[in-house]
This record gives C-alpha cells, structure tokens and sequence, in this order.
C-alpha cells in the first residue's frame, strides 16, 4: 500500500512538472525564434521589450498554450468519465455525437452559403464567433436529444448506441451540406475539422481554461459514484446512489465540456480517448480519485506536447493538431491492447 501511494505521488510529482515544462516550451518556441530573455521580458511586460516579441507571446503563444491546456484537460477527463459510465474502453467524447453536432453547426454557417448578402465565414472576427456559436448550438442541440432518450431509456447502454447513431445521421447531413457547397466553403470547413489550438483569443482561451476547471470540481464530486457504477447498477443501488440520475448528471456535464472545447478547438482525435489509458497504465488503478487527476494532468501534457510538435519551431509551417494527435494517440491505442493481461501470443 505504501509503496502503491509513494509510486502515484511520484507520478503525480513527475506529471505536474512536464506539464509546466511544456507549457513554458510553448511559451518560448515557435516558427520564430525569440531569446528567452525577451519571452520573459515579454510575459512581465518589461520596459523595453521588443514589440515583435510582446505581439508573439502575449497575443499568439499563451492563448496557443493555455487553449491546448484546457483542451487536453476537457477531452481527457470526459473521456475518463464516459468509459466509465458506459463500460466501454473504447468510449471518447465523440462517442454520443456532439462533436459530430458541433460539426453540423459549423457547416450550416460555412457550407450554407451567404446569410443576408454576407458571408459570416469571410469576416476576420464576426466569422469566427460564428463559428464558435454555432459549434456550440449544433453540440448544445445533439446533447439535448441525448438527455431526451436517456430520461426515457432505462439501459445506457442503449443511450451509448443511439447516440452512435445519432452521431452517423448528423454526418450523413453535414455530407450532403458539403457536396453542394462551393470550394472555398468547403476549404474553409476541412480546416476547421482538422482541429487547431490556435484560433482563439486570450479571452476565449481564458474561459476554456474557466470551464476546464469548473468541470474538474463538478466532477471530484462524482468520484465515490463513479467508483460505485464501476462495480454494477446494483451495487450502486445498495450504497444509496441512483445509477440513472447519475448517468444522465455526467452525460450532461461531459457534453457540456466536450461541447465548449469542439466550439473552440474543432473536432480534436485522440485525446479523449487514448489519455485514459495513459493514465491507468501509468497509475495500475481504476479507482476514479487516483484516475481523475491523474488524467488530467497526463491529458494537460499531452495536449501542450502535440501543440508544441504541431509548430514545428523554427519552420514557418503548422501541422494540424488532429494530425499530430492521432499520431501519437493511435500507437497509444494499440499499446494499451498489445500490453493487456487478456491479449494471447500465439
């Protein structure tokens, strides 16, 4: 027992400082290359500093590196959460569809043509709220229907495969949106589904970060019902929790995380799904009050770490963040299922 907590507090140790480490690698690499005197000089706002410097760091890296924190911190942790609640090692947060709902939103807005003679994906700043909004109102709708079925659907087993078909059918329409849209809406929308950290503001970035944490309280609330699902519905029962307001609790609130987060970031791959598995493997537990912060630290890391190779500092190209992402996050995958007890050799 003892040795078990002291190898989690060294991991937990081991994770917060990769995680600063990254973060202030983000900070300071990038396609130019700045001294890392100026990029402190430029984080404190020094007299002197280099104007150049205090536009990269101020207005383009820390909204970069806090946007990828939040996201890793997001998709990670309702990744947890949903493998969980559905049993299934293969849940991620585009598991009930609203990622693919967040998808629908930004297609109406970029594949549907002018609204009222303008184009709202042309404009620099109301484009991009758009595109948020919309992001939102196609996820926050997805969600919705999914909350409908899962108060009137006693198995979530079934809610899990209704929402996998729900996520199927809003694809099928955002298909048929792209066929009969124009080439520059459709470039505009294929970078959009590539994913990037990098599209929002200081502020937008900051209540990323807000709802990250606000989700990490909600959730440590969660942990002894978690613990409990884990074991069957009835043990659940037995202890005096309700399984079915619990699940319908955490789809609510892991939606909303997975909505704001594909608002903001586009449909990120990976992260949710393959952090979870870092973390058991890391930690050998699947007690949720050990897994929850321990994802979200691994999911941090992760994230700012993608970002960083994204950039490709030095050179004046960016690689899409789902690129990246699904690099590094399909050989954890197949690591995870090679290296499990129940696979057989031979």
């Amino acid at each position: 027992m003892m040795h078990s907590t002291f190898r989690n507090n060294l991991w937990f140790l081991m994770l917060g400082l990769l995680s600063l480490l990254l973060f202030v690698a983000n900070l300071g690499f990038g396609s130019v290359m700045l001294p890392w005197t100026e990029v402190i000089r430029a984080l404190f706002h020094a007299p002197h500093t280099d104007a150049t410097a205090l536009v990269i760091v101020n207005q383009y890296r820390m909204p970069q590196a806090i946007t990828a924190l939040a996201t890793g911190i997001l998709l990670s942790m309702s990744g947890l959460v949903l493998q969980t609640l559905f049993r299934n090692p293969l849940a991620g947060p585009s598991v009930l569809g609203i990622s693919s709902g967040a998808s629908l939103g930004v297609a109406v807005i970029l594949l549907s043509g002018s609204v009222a003679g303008v184009d709202l994906s042309s404009l620099a700043i109301v484009g991009n709220l758009a595109v948020v909004l919309a992001a939102l109102a196609g996820a926050l709708l997805v969600l919705g229907i999914i909350l409908f079925v899962s108060a009137r659907v006693a198995n979530v087993i079934t809610v899990l495969i209704i929402g996998i078909m729900l996520g199927y059918a809003v694809s099928a329409v955002v298909s048929v949106l792209q066929f009969f849209s124009g080439s520059e809406d459709l470039h505009a929308y294929v970078l959009w589904g590539l994913g990037s950290f990098s599209k929002a503001t200081i502020q937008q970035s900051f209540l990323l970060l807000f709802t990250a944490l606000s989700g990490v309280v909600i959730l440590f609330f969660y942990v002894k019902p978690l613990n409990a699902l884990l074991l069957g519905d009835d043990y659940a029962r037995s202890i005096g929790f309700r399984p079915m307001r619990i699940q319908r609790v955490l789809i609510f609130v892991t939606g909303i995380l997975v909505a704001v987060g594909t608002a903001f970031t586009g449909p990120i791959a990976f992260l949710g799904l393959a952090v979870p598995h870092l973390a058991r493997g890391f930690f050998k537990t699947s007690q949720q009050g050990v897994l929850l912060p321990a994802t979200i630290l691994t999911g941090a890391s992760l994230a700012l770490f993608c970002n960083l190779l994204a950039k490709l500092p030095g050179y004046d190209i960016s690689l899409p963040i789902n690129a990246v992402t699904s690099l590094v996050g399909a050989p954890v995958i197949i690591w995870v299922i090679m290296k499990s007890r129940h696979v057989k050799w031979g």
